[in-house]
């Protein structure tokens, strides 16, 4: 009896952790979607940040792709990482478009470096799971409201770069040269009120950036 006790503490124990890891909650919203109506095959995933979550009618934007969004709001390259089996590899996608890092550097723990390596861990995990996938990166964004981070985000970006360029079935999506306007100065309208979220006017100019990257 005691033993049993101690199990059902043990279990419930893990329970608890499980759920208490950050985005959990979010990851089982997926799933519970997932059971009321049943994913597309061979779809191009969108995962990652609010950058993702943000952009609204993704579908209306690549009607002639089939698309599946699975963006968790302020997460980074290590959530992602964490969940790949769920939000990831469950689903088989053809090909992986990914946003995320931003928030890794903007948090002031991760160096552009730190980031890269966790970009990097996630690659090798997924490309091992999916080895036919095609894996698409977004540059990481420059936020107004993240101005003091714009160095580091620069370097994480071409370390990331850089490594897909080496890898085959990789595609490394620059975004940043379309948020600029004839100045040469990032488009303040394109931003929310918080400085940090692209409202429908930046997702206008990065979807035709994307698109001929789609398979």
């Amino acid at each position: 009896m005691r033993y049993i006790a101690c199990l059902v503490l043990l279990t419930i124990g893990v329970r608890a952790f499980g759920q208490s890891y950050p985005f959990e909650k979010d990851i089982q919203a997926f799933e519970n979607q997932d059971r009321q109506s049943p994913p597309p095959a061979n779809a191009i995933l969108f995962t990652g940040s609010s950058s993702i979550v943000y952009w609204n009618n993704l579908q209306s934007y690549f009607p002639e792709k089939v698309v599946l969004k699975r963006g968790f709001g302020g997460s980074e390259l290590s959530h992602v990482r964490h969940f790949a089996d769920r939000v990831i590899i469950r689903y088989q996608p053809k090909q992986i478009v990914l946003y995320a890092g931003e928030n890794d550097i903007a948090t002031g723990k991760q160096t552009a470096r730190q980031t890269y390596a966790r970009f990097v861990d996630l690659f090798r995990y997924v490309r091992k799971k999916s080895p036919k996938t095609t894996f698409t990166f977004l540059s990481i964004k420059l936020s107004p409201s993240r101005r003091q981070f714009w160095p580091a985000m620069d370097e994480a970006n071409r370390l990331i770069r850089r490594f897909l360029a080496r890898k085959s079935n990789t595609q490394f999506v620059d975004i940043r040269p379309a948020m600029l306007g004839s100045n040469g100065q990032l488009l303040s309208q394109i931003f929310r009120p918080d400085s940090l979220h692209m409202n429908e006017k930046g997702y206008q100019l990065w979807a035709p950036v994307l698109k001929p990257y789609l398979k």
